[in-house]
């Protein structure tokens, strides 16, 4: 698990890097993270495997066991609904979610608790509420 973390760690840095936005590059993942823009944080933490506009290819897409899922077609899999509440338990990940498979997908909740201003269940929440509120804008029409 800790090999996981470290290549996740430095597939976002060299994904950051790799970026033309040099103003995103130079960002630390403390300085996205203590925010609550959920493009951001989508950028940081999700873009490295979903892409960029969450059609499931981002860089390291390949390397994994399972193709991550396209993120842009949440609620056309769900009939039409973007059920926000299972998108939150899911990036959570804290609390399994019935039929959602194995712990492929990083532990979210957990890394979002690890900030250098301190724990706080309220910043978790509205961390993991901008990212799904990302992720609705996102949804094909």
């Amino acid at each position: 698990m800790a090999r996981l973390a470290c290549a996740l760690s430095a597939a976002v840095v060299a994904f950051a890097a790799s970026t033309p936005s040099t103003a995103f590059a130079q960002q630390t993942v403390e300085a996205v993270v203590s925010g609550n823009d959920g493009g951001s944080i989508f950028k940081t933490y999700c873009a490295v495997c979903h892409g960029r506009e969450g059609k499931g290819d981002g860089p390291l897409a390949q390397n994994l066991r399972f193709r991550p899922t396209d993120l842009t077609t949440i609620s056309k899999r769900s009939g039409g609904k973007f059920d926000a509440e299972n998108v939150h338990r899911i990036i959570d990940g804290r609390q399994p979610v019935k039929g959602h498979g194995g712990t492929d997908m990083p532990v979210w909740g957990d890394a979002f608790k690890r900030t250098a201003d301190g724990y706080s269940e309220e910043k978790v929440k509205a961390r993991i509420d901008a990212l799904v509120e990302h992720l609705r804008g996102m949804q094909a029409q």
